[in-house]
């Protein structure tokens, strides 16, 4: 069996079948980056997701697709290896993969569910799967002295208040620290953590409250929250 072809750095993007991870597989792939296409193993996700490996396919990189829930933490094996049995490397994580508030509402009206699912793909499934990643690339041999890097994809709401959807804003700010904790840990070994916080981004995630904010961002008094 020959060896897998190390010739290019491979990104592994969660949630990338659409909005901001479909923006992040196709800008990696861009850069010269084969792609680990990763998102939830359903028929509207997996029809998107083989569409971005035609993207990227089109730009001259290669792409293979993960689908899994990385809520379910057994899923995160399977999806990181993906990377390694088709390039034998991985150089970089794209936490992007999240959900919004169920509804947007008082805070003092959350419901338990509503909270525990932004934890659990927001915040949970983000540090164990930068855990994996982590541990992951310190026991493989850097290749070509290639920078590896872990980005998540938070939110302006990691510290902008939004009380209409607050159980977001705390599995955001959560992500925020999860990030700076695994910069700290990682900094000796030279595998940069990074933070990126998107502020108002038009995706499918943000279409219900599109005409709420456009009515903000035009001056008409409709408040952001």
């Amino acid at each position: 069996m020959s060896s897998p072809d190390q010739t290019y750095p491979v990104a592994l993007v969660t949630g990338a079948s659409r909005g901001i991870g479909r923006a992040c597989a196709f800008g990696l792939a861009k850069a010269g980056f084969n792609v680990v296409i990763n998102d939830l193993d359903a028929d509207i996700q997996a029809n998107a997701a083989l569409r971005v490996r035609d993207e990227i396919a089109a730009v001259g990189r290669e792409a293979t697709i993960a689908l899994g829930d990385i809520a379910d933490l057994t899923s995160h094996e399977g999806i990181v290896q993906k990377a390694y049995a088709r390039w034998g490397r991985l150089d970089c994580l794209v936490n992007n993969a999240g959900v919004p508030a169920a509804q947007r509402g008082d805070l003092l009206e959350v419901l338990p569910e509503s909270f525990d699912r932004c934890i659990q793909v927001n915040t949970r499934a983000v540090f164990f799967l930068t855990q994996r990643v982590a541990k992951t690339m310190l026991e493989s041999v850097q290749v070509a002295d290639a920078h590896r890097s872990i980005v998540t994809i938070t939110s302006s709401n990691a510290k902008a208040v939004s009380i209409a959807r607050g159980e977001y804003c705390v599995s955001k700010a959560a992500a925020s620290m999860i990030t700076r904790l695994f910069a700290v840990r990682l900094a000796a070994a030279g595998i940069g953590v990074y933070e990126v916080r998107p502020g108002i981004i038009e995706t499918e995630m943000t279409k219900p409250a599109k005409a709420r904010y456009d009515a903000f961002i035009e001056g008409h008094g409709v408040p952001a929250d």
